[in-house]
């Protein structure tokens, strides 16, 4: 009797039961072994779209799959957070530029699979950030135009002006981002404060004046900027939590009028408010950080946070090689994405319990319908690797070696996957955060969400 065997299986099929096998064979193996890129998907209007655009492309930076692109070639802006669609990492920022700031219209961006959030000094997911926050951005083109899930814009789009008193800049190509985080982060990463020049105060409310500049070294850094605060703008020190009218009853600052600050150094929270007097970009104080407790308070406060959630949705990581064995085996080297707290990288140890889970680029869990362990290769850590020299943002340069009896097809060199330790909980994620199969329509849906303005 002639008998088939089915790829990446175990299982032999008799042709006198199935004569149809053989031509469905044929066509399996052609699928199975056809040459695939790191989750590949269909063309889309995006792709098109980014062809015609893109004349010189040789001269274009985009991040390559498997590689982790260095933040010095990444495009910076800063812009105010307006939404987020957290299930997908993504969302839209009203990005700074030349002219009205109120006018810009909202500008998508998506995370890359290995991007950072920082958010209170400490690493964050997009839903731990409030909206209003103005954030720093480091992005690039969008590494796979057919699977972005933002538009794809000209990618000299952000050199035209955006006519209407908008000016240049607010609408820039580079919209997949390795690096979003807030003011207070931005200054602990560069080894920068706010140093306030002066405060004028009127019914717990006003005007500071402050430049950004080096905490350690010369008094130089950005020019001076005002930016307003209000009886809500919240005031930290050490682990008191104090308000403007706190200050004013200490006799810290004014009642009323103008008083010198003579350079006190702090750290700021920075947001944006509809602003009077024909005045169209001007900042907002949120929070102020009289000193470095206070915001090493909020940062472990966040940390613990993010700890929870990391646990609870699985260590992201890229598949960097794959050992295939027999019968479904094989040895799986990822390394783990970066940012994160040490705690958690410290979990992954050799010869403890493990499960990997593909995702796709939005690190949705994918293959399975009852949540991430559904469809999960299991197996053993063999070992953890920290690998030599300082790793770019994005990698935590520690690869681990998986041994699985059972992979799945979504791990495979250049994928994303998420990794469990056998000691993390084992919990159900909801629903938006998991997809059933990998179309585009599930993943996204579509960049069409993001309104033409």
């Amino acid at each position: 009797m002639k008998r088939f065997f089915v790829p990446g299986s175990s299982f032999l099929v008799s042709a006198s039961r199935f004569p149809f096998f053989p031509l469905l064979l044929a066509l399996l193996c052609n699928l199975v072994t056809r040459p695939a890129t790191a989750n590949e998907e269909p063309r889309t209007k995006n792709q098109e779209q980014a062809e015609r655009q893109e004349p010189g492309t040789e001269e274009i930076f985009r991040p390559q799959v498997g590689k982790f692109p260095p933040l010095e070639k990444a495009y910076s802006y800063r812009g105010e957070l307006v939404f987020v669609d957290h299930a997908n990492r993504r969302g839209s920022i009203r990005v700074e530029g030349d002219g009205m700031f109120f006018r810009n219209d909202p500008h998508p961006f998506a995370m890359l699979p290995y991007g950072i959030v920082n958010y209170h000094g400490a690493p964050a997911d997009l839903r731990d950030v409030q909206l209003g926050t103005v954030m720093h951005v480091y992005a690039f083109l969008p590494p796979d135009p057919t699977t972005s899930a933002v538009p794809v814009l000209p990618v000299d789009s952000k050199t035209k002006d955006a006519n209407h008193n908008r000016g240049a800049g607010i609408l820039p190509a580079e919209n997949h981002v390795l690096l979003l985080e807030d003011e207070p982060s931005h200054c602990r990463r560069e080894g920068l404060v706010w140093k306030l020049k002066e405060v004028e105060l009127k019914n717990n409310a006003g005007m500071i004046t402050a430049a950004r500049a080096p905490k350690q070294g010369e008094k130089g850094g950005m020019d001076e900027e005002k930016m307003t605060f209000d009886a809500a703008t919240r005031v930290w020190r050490g682990r008191e939590t104090l308000s403007i009218e706190d200050l004013v009853t200490e006799g810290i600052w004014p009642a009323e009028g103008k008083k010198s600050l003579d350079g006190q150094a702090v750290l700021l929270g920075i947001t944006w408010k509809p602003t009077p007097d024909g005045i169209f970009t001007r900042f907002h104080i949120s929070d102020i950080w009289l000193d470095d407790d206070s915001l090493d308070r909020a940062a472990h406060n966040q940390t613990e946070t993010h700890k929870a959630f990391i646990r609870s949705r699985w260590m992201p990581a890229s598949i960097d090689d794959v050992e295939y064995g027999k019968f479904g085996r094989a040895i799986v080297t990822a390394t783990l994405f970066g940012g994160m707290d040490p705690s958690l990288y410290a979990d992954f140890k050799k010869g403890t319990s493990a499960m990997m889970n593909s995702v796709e680029n939005t690190l949705k869990h994918t293959h399975g319908a009852y949540g991430p362990a559904h469809m999960a290769s299991r197996g053993s850590i063999l070992d953890v690797v920290q690998t030599p020299g300082e790793p770019p943002l994005g990698s935590s340069g520690i690869q681990i070696r998986f041994e699985t009896d059972l992979i799945i097809e979504g791990i495979r060199p250049g994928r994303v996957v998420r990794v469990r330790p056998g000691d993390w909980p084992q919990v159900q994620v909801p629903r938006e955060e998991y997809l059933r199969d990998t179309s585009v329509e599930e993943r996204f849906p579509s960049p069409d969400i993001f309104p033409k303005y």
